[in-house]
Formats: C-alpha cells, structure tokens, sequence
C-alpha cells in the first residue's frame, strides 16, 4: 500500500470512528466529525494524487452517518422531552431535505430544509459541559434553534449550495485582493489589518464572556466531556418483555421511516450505480422487513445481547445476506450497481439500525422520561 491509499485509509477511519464517540463525548466528537468532513477533500488534494472523482458521494453519506449516530445519542443522552422533540423535528426535516435533494438535483431544496440539527445538537451539548440542559425553557429552546435556523444555517446553505462559493477564492481575492495561488502567509502579510481585526474581535470575545460569566448560574457539575457523568444510565439489557418493539407502535414507524430514508440516500449517493428509485425502494423495504424479522425473532426467544459488538455482528449477517440477493437480482437485470460500496453501506446501516435498537433499550423513550435534577 502507497502513501496515497495509506492517508486515504487514515482519513477514512477518522470519519468512519470519531462518530462512534459522540454517544459517549458528544461534543467533541461532534466537532471533531465535522472539521473531518471539512477538510478530508483538501487533504487529499493537497499530500496525494488520488482521483476523486467519485468521492463526493461517499462524502454525503458519510455526512449522513455521523449526523444518524448523533441523532441517535439524543435517544441515548437527553432526559429533557421538549429539546429532544425539537431535536428529532429538525433532524427528519433535513433528512427529508437531503432525500428530496439527491431524488430532484434541486439544490434550493437544501435551504429550505437546512441542517439546523447540527448546531442545535452542538448548542445543547455546550450547555451540558457545566449545566443540566433540562433547566433550559421551552422558550429559550426554541429560540436557540430559531436563531441557528435563521441567522447561521440559511446564510451557510446558501453561500454553499446556491452561491456555491469557496471559502478559500473568496478570502482571497475579495477580501485580501491577491491572486488565489498567493500563500496564506503572503495574503496576511500584505493586509495586517486582518491580523489587527483578528486580536480586536478575540479582546472583545474575551470582554464579553467575562461579562457573561457574571450573570450565568452555578454549574451543575464540574466541566467534563463525558456524557455520561451528568446522569445515571441504566443498564443495557434485552427487556424481559418480548414484545418490547410491537409491529404498530411509534417505535416500529420511526425505525422504518429513518432506515428507509437512510438507505435510499445512500443508494443514490453511491457511485457508478444505475439503478432505479423504484429499484431502491424494494431493496430497501425487503431490509427493513428482514430487520424486523430478525430483531422480534431474537427479542421473543429472549435473546440477551451481552455486547453491541455481537449484536452489530448478528445483524450484519443478516443485512449482507440481504444485500447479497439483491446484487445478484441486479446482476440479471439490465441495471448495473456498485457492488462493493454497496456491502460497505449496508454495514454503516446495519450499525445505525443496531444503535438505534440498542439505545432504545438503555430506558424510556426520552418523551416519557421525567425531568430530573442534577446532582
């Protein structure tokens, strides 16, 4: 293996690993999944001569991927009904978004179902670095997704999506007015009034959060990133209940809504597949079926899953099973599809679906959990 395929692997790894974090450290493993998506393509660019051509789709399902696991950990980690309802809101909003997106090529679409979940998630899990989020009022939630929807994420989708600008060019060439190939180090030399804004805003950055820390309560607890100290989990097992997951329940039409849509995206995502939409969706129904089956079937004879591990492994067979049938249907058909990516995406679906099982079980749905206070 060369240097290329090597960073290629690294870069890889990180995207596919950093998300495993956020049920556990959910900010910076949030950030840190979001400066990797930011910067793998320039990574390559720049130390590798890989072709990238067909890059960008895995880049959209992988955004998919961490954005799924972190919506996830607010089944796992947030005690609070309101913000976790505000939170599934935005998260099926964008994700109906991105669907209609990759189905129509309208690129509008992606304003006017921005990513405010993100934020939103960031923004909530700030507040639980020193406090506990539950004493956040319903107004205040409100108003902090209000805010990132109107004031960060239009003017983000559309400088991306409509404008379509670099951030880098536009630097550049219309703020410090050099040529794009100019060095970072030659465009800062040649504007220092950039350098003298730069310590202006951090003064006034610091001035004002010393100010606020005046007004702001007492923490709850001392600054951490683990989750799980601010709250006592219970511990995962399988219910005694066999019917814990009924066929008609919200629980069952959430997990067929966000696998369907989950594993569309990513079928249309793929790259070097011709297959049809009305192609997707039977393959995609057949592994919702399939998970269903084999979730009641090993919940109704008591099947106590010890490890996420083994769990992840059981249901992965069953899915690449799937999947195996539905390449070789493909393969005497017309259509033409992307056989390897598509045993990788099913893997990443599998975990997803798995997690989502999992957290389901670690204790109440969070719109049933009562408030609870800090210690």
């Amino acid at each position: 293996m060369g240097s290329d395929e090597l960073i290629f692997v690294a870069v890889l790894l990180l995207r596919l690993g950093i998300p495993l974090l956020i049920p556990r450290f959910a900010l910076p493993a949030i950030l840190g999944s979001l400066v990797i998506d930011a910067w793998d393509q320039t990574i390559f660019q720049n130390n590798t001569d890989l072709n990238l051509d067909g890059y960008q789709g895995y880049d959209k399902a992988l955004d998919v991927y961490y954005l799924s696991i972190a919506y996830l950990s607010t089944i796992r980690n947030w005690g609070d009904p309101f913000a976790f309802r505000v939170g599934q809101f935005l998260w099926y909003y964008r994700l109906v978004g991105v669907l209609l997106f990759e189905l129509s090529g309208e690129r509008w679409l992606l304003i006017v179902f921005p990513n405010t979940f993100e934020y939103f998630f960031i923004a909530y899990e700030v507040v639980r670095l020193w406090w506990n989020p539950a004493r956040l009022s319903h107004r205040q939630i409100i108003k902090t997704a209000a805010f990132i929807w109107i004031f960060i994420k239009l003017p983000q989708e559309w400088w991306i999506h409509i404008a379509q600008l670099d951030f880098t060019d536009f630097m550049k060439e219309d703020v410090f007015g050099v040529p794009v190939d100019t060095s970072w180090g030659d465009a800062i030399s040649q504007n220092l009034w950039f350098v003298a804004l730069l310590i202006a805003v951090a003064v006034g950055a610091a001035v004002g959060i010393s100010r606020l820390r005046k007004n702001l309560p007492q923490p709850d607890y001392s600054f951490g990133f683990d989750v799980d100290r601010t709250q006592d989990h219970h511990k995962i097992t399988a219910p005694p209940d066999p019917a814990w997951q009924p066929v008609l329940s919200w629980y069952a039409f959430e997990k067929v809504a966000l696998v369907s849509m989950v594993s569309t995206i990513f079928a249309l995502v793929i790259p070097d597949n011709e297959v049809s939409f009305f192609g997707v969706v039977g393959p995609v129904a057949f592994i919702i079926v399939a998970n269903a089956f084999a979730s009641t079937w090993f919940a109704r004879r008591g099947r106590d899953w010890g490890s996420i591990g083994v769990e992840f492994v059981a249901m992965a067979a069953v899915n690449l099973g799937s999947a195996l049938v539905f390449i070789l249907l493909v393969r005497s058909s017309d259509d033409s599809i992307n056989e390897s990516a598509t045993l990788f995406f099913v893997l990443l679906l599998t975990l997803i679906v798995t997690l989502f099982d999992r957290f389901h079980r670690t204790g109440a749905d969070p719109a049933s959990r009562s408030v609870q206070t800090a210690s």
